[in-house]
């Protein structure tokens, strides 16, 4: 019966049954026992998922550029791409405003009654530092940051992953401009490397369920103890997570029933499984494996569009953490009684999409970005405190419209490209 269950099915039950230990954990005590045993899977799937990032976003890019019959067709679909994704990003970041602005969360909020224990402020110390680099450095930083000086350093940490990116495109589009007698061995090898690589997904895949409820059974024991921080940051929370969700059965239904006649439920079918994993792992990049084989196999994109939009997505597109990084950015000015003008909230659309695309797809990257957008509009970076405990459960949240958003974007271009197959309902479920 078990065997019989879909993926996403078997995700779920992972999910709930991990929530449900997490409360026994702490309610019984078992924080080492759930520190030794149970949490190290956890790690381990994520590990798994990490490996094998960076040479499937290599292989498949160079796969889908090369795939392409001339750089006009990937001038064309690269600028639908990013235009989509930017598009997106300053919608999700003005509609952040506007809740944030419509509930003022921080208004009367006393910020001096979060006590900022010691783990809380290591965290935000931690996540300024790794940001006062970027702060600094000027407005086409993250173009400079583009341009690798060694692809090997760069493919050594995901953190670089637009790097290896660009390095991936640049390659692509050097095998295109050669005559294919010279670059069919090529071709193949890397058709051959991405194969291998989307079956490894499919092996790591079997162990999702279990992955899913390590993870989120530590995540319940380690904040366990935090009711009071929740209780009073529900409001913000609140906010961020309407927008969220308002970004999932809102905007992002709208964009594919203007271009597509794909149906957004049969979409969710598709690619609920990829969501659940965003949510466990917070990591885009970490999800991007299983988001191309739902997307190609289950939305039926092309494998040549998937290849292309889905890796560039997972490191540009952020309207999840664009839209955390709107809300937060007001609420924490709110909260020491700065009034923010027309202007200064222009900034914070302006810079939080920016900051977008230089964000790694990583859990926490967008505590680090948002940095830059407190730093942009003159509010205290040390009011990241006031947000820490909760960030971790909000990172899994916007995660999922990450996710949901790079595979809109790969629908809508795939139709626009007439590359958008019929799927049975049978793939649907599956």
């Amino acid at each position: 019966m078990i065997k019989k269950l879909a993926l996403h099915w078997k995700i779920i039950i992972g999910m709930v049954l991990g929530v449900v230990y997490g409360l026994i954990a702490s309610k019984y005590g078992w924080i080492d026992f759930t520190d030794d045993w149970i949490k190290p899977w956890g790690g381990i799937f994520v590990n798994l998922l990490k490996l094998i990032a960076v040479p499937l976003v290599f292989a498949s890019l160079i796969k889908g550029v090369a795939s392409l019959s001339d750089i006009s067709k990937l001038s064309r679909i690269g600028g639908k791409t990013i235009a989509i994704y930017l598009t997106s990003t300053v919608i999700s970041v003005t509609i952040g405003l506007l809740l944030v602005n419509t509930v003022n969360p921080g208004m009367g909020f006393d910020k001096d009654s979060i006590i900022q224990t010691e783990s809380v402020q290591e965290g935000t110390n931690k996540k300024i530092e790794a940001a006062k680099d970027v702060k600094g450095s000027g407005p086409l930083q993250f173009l400079i940051d583009v341009v690798p000086t060694n692809i090997f350093d760069a493919a050594s940490n995901n953190r670089n992953m637009l790097q290896v990116i660009f390095f991936a495109i640049f390659f692509g589009i050097a095998m295109v401009m050669l005559p294919d007698g010279k670059t069919t061995y090529v071709k193949g090898f890397f058709d051959g490397i991405n194969d291998i690589i989307l079956q490894i997904v499919d092996i790591i895949m079997m162990a999702a369920p279990y992955g899913v409820f390590a993870l989120l059974g530590g995540l319940v024991v380690d904040f366990g103890a935090s009711a009071d921080l929740f209780i009073a940051l529900a409001k913000y929370s609140a906010t961020v997570i309407v927008g969220l969700l308002l970004m999932i059965f809102v905007v992002y239904p709208i964009i594919p029933k203007i271009f597509t006649k794909m149906k957004y439920k049969d979409f969710f079918k598709g690619i609920m499984p990829a969501q659940m994993l965003a949510f466990s792992t917070s990591s885009s990049a970490a999800t991007l494996p299983v988001t191309m084989e739902r997307c190609e196999d289950h939305l039926g994109v092309s494998e040549e569009v998937s290849s292309f939009v889905l890796p560039l997505g997972a490191t540009i597109n952020m309207d999840g953490t664009s839209l955390y990084q709107a809300v937060a950015a007001v609420f924490i000015a709110q909260a020491y009684s700065m009034d923010l003008d027309m202007g200064q909230q222009l900034t914070i659309v302006l810079t939080a999409t920016l900051a977008s695309i230089g964000a790694a797809a990583v859990p926490g990257a967008g505590m680090v970005m948002l940095v830059i957008v407190l730093g942009a509009i003159g509010v205290p970076t040390e009011g990241l405190a006031l947000i820490f405990g909760v960030d971790r459960i909000l990172d899994m949240m916007r995660t999922v419209v990450n996710v949901t958003g790079d595979a809109t974007v790969a629908t809508v271009v795939a139709a626009t490209e007439g590359q958008l197959r019929v799927v049975s309902e049978e793939e649907l479920m599956s």
